[in-house]
């Protein structure tokens, strides 16, 4: 029995819109969408693709191909995911090539098959190239795409510092978001939500893509009775007796061409085939309007990895250390690590709203449509913080996780404050502010002499409240208001 679909994907020209359109109609509503004319000046086209269209494999064997990548065996299942393998990008293309070779000569058979019978399907998967090849631009995200706070703060800080262990690659594999994909006809990813229930965009450089979408209100039918394992291949023959309501989950559909942009909202499952040889590019990124998705994920993986290990509670000395530490391992942050985020976050955003207030006091227009962003950001970000209070989040945490003044002496923190002012400024297409972020410098951003409350050190929640109260509470009430 075959899957019912019965949509497609809307697909509209991201040239004739607006940012503040794609927000309300996409990005607030978590709704999917398909974005044409927004890669025409990219280098990747030039230089990664040839003449005929296709993957220009020679290219990235050449001036790529000592780099190491995972590479998925789409063959083979391993747990909930497709094995995967390290090797070098050189090795990969030679597969890729081996695999063309294998094709064409089973095609010239008697028993054509698509891909050759007898050789495995590769896909180069989660390649940081960015942060490999910093100087090599090969793309410029679209701005629809820049609200990124996690891959901003990735470019100064580390999500995740474990003392106790130190894996070998570990400063690019988890150094940012942003990923290149290679893979020839055929390959495939299995159905699932995107990391930390993010939003997601997906460039074609080349190549086409198949894409199958489930609403988020439909996600709990493609889970077992206990809501514990996911289907992994809707093509596949699923049990209606392990899966009882997969066969009324209702699926949307889109075939995604080269020169297009697939916007994926937070939580909508999605399953996706390669129907040529295809180059892609992708990023996971969260900002305000979905970090309560990033939280609650955080919530429910915790309350699982803490009933998981319940019965040795009474015997272990840290027992919610054991429960942050197995968090950080399966979901790829812990709580201590999302409000170490969470507090940087905000100390930026607070510094840009009262530089820009006071900076434009007597302006309007331009400086204030920032301003009203960076207020609904230090909103969400409340509220997200109100509700780990509410459960104990960190509670009795003795290790402060940021000192206001020392993270004013740190170039790492200066250096996120005027990538987020930039951010914005571009955003919003406001770029006579532009030089106001190029050369400023903390000491530019920040009176140090005016405000008591940058004496403060974060420790919980409660106290992080306290601060974003503190600050607003020294403003004018019309110059500094946070929902």
């Amino acid at each position: 029995m075959g899957i019912n679909i019965k949509g497609e994907i809307e697909r509209v020209n991201g040239k004739e819109l607006s940012y503040s359109e794609f927000v309300e109609r996409y990005m607030e509503k978590n709704k999917p969408v398909v974005l044409t004319g927004l890669m025409d000046p990219w280098r990747a086209h030039t230089d990664w693709v040839t003449l005929h269209s296709q993957p220009n494999f020679q290219f990235f064997s050449t001036h790529f191909g000592a780099s190491k990548v995972q590479v998925a065996d789409c063959d083979t299942r391993e747990f909930t995911d497709q094995k995967r393998e390290e090797m070098l990008v050189s090795d990969f293309i030679a597969r890729c090539l081996h695999l063309e070779e294998a094709s064409a000569v089973q095609c010239n058979s008697e028993t054509c098959a698509s891909n050759g019978a007898s050789v495995s399907v590769p896909y180069l998967k989660d390649w940081h190239f960015v942060k490999e090849y910093p100087e090599y631009v090969a793309y410029d995200t679209p701005r629809f795409f820049c609200d990124d706070w996690i891959n901003l703060y990735l470019d100064n800080f580390r999500i995740h510092i474990d003392s106790d262990a130190q894996q070998p690659n570990e400063e690019i594999c988890c150094s940012d978001y942003r990923f290149v994909y290679i893979g020839v006809k055929g390959s495939w990813t299995p159905l699932h939500a995107d990391v930390f229930r993010s939003y997601s965009w997906s460039s074609n450089v080349c190549g086409k893509k198949r894409w199958l979408f489930l609403d988020p209100s439909q996600c709990h039918l493609i889970f077992d009775r206990n809501m514990k394992n996911c289907v992994y291949n809707i093509f596949d023959e699923v049990s209606n007796s392990k899966f009882p309501g997969f066969s009324k989950a209702i699926w949307l559909e889109c075939t995604q061409d080269a020169g297009e942009i697939i916007f994926v909202p937070s939580g909508w499952y999605h399953q996706v085939h390669n129907l040529e040889d295809t180059i892609s590019i992708n990023h996971n990124w969260f900002n305000a309007y979905n970090l309560s998705w990033v939280w609650n994920l955080l919530l429910r993986d915790y309350n699982e990895a803490k009933e998981y290990i319940e019965d040795i509670k009474d015997i272990c000395d840290d027992f919610e250390g054991l429960c942050q530490r197995n968090l950080a391992a399966n979901t790829g942050m812990n709580f201590y690590d999302f409000f170490t985020f969470m507090s940087y976050f905000t100390l930026a955003n607070l510094v840009l709203l009262r530089y820009i207030n006071r900076r434009y006091v007597s302006t309007t227009g331009s400086s204030s449509t920032i301003a009203q962003h960076l207020s609904m950001n230090l909103g969400c970000l409340r509220k997200i913080v109100s509700e780990m209070k509410h459960v104990r989040a960190l509670e009795g945490n003795h290790n402060c996780v940021v000192d206001i003044i020392k993270a004013f002496e740190d170039p790492r923190f200066s250096k996120l404050c005027m990538h987020v002012g930039r951010t914005y400024v571009m955003v919003h297409e406001q770029s006579h502010l532009a030089s106001d972020f190029e050369s400023t410098t903390m000491s530019d951003l920040v009176d140090f002499n005016d405000s008591k409350s940058y004496t403060s050190q974060i420790y919980t929640p409660e106290d992080l409240i306290k601060f974003i109260d503190n600050v607003v509470a020294e403003e004018e009430p019309s110059a500094l208001r946070v929902a």
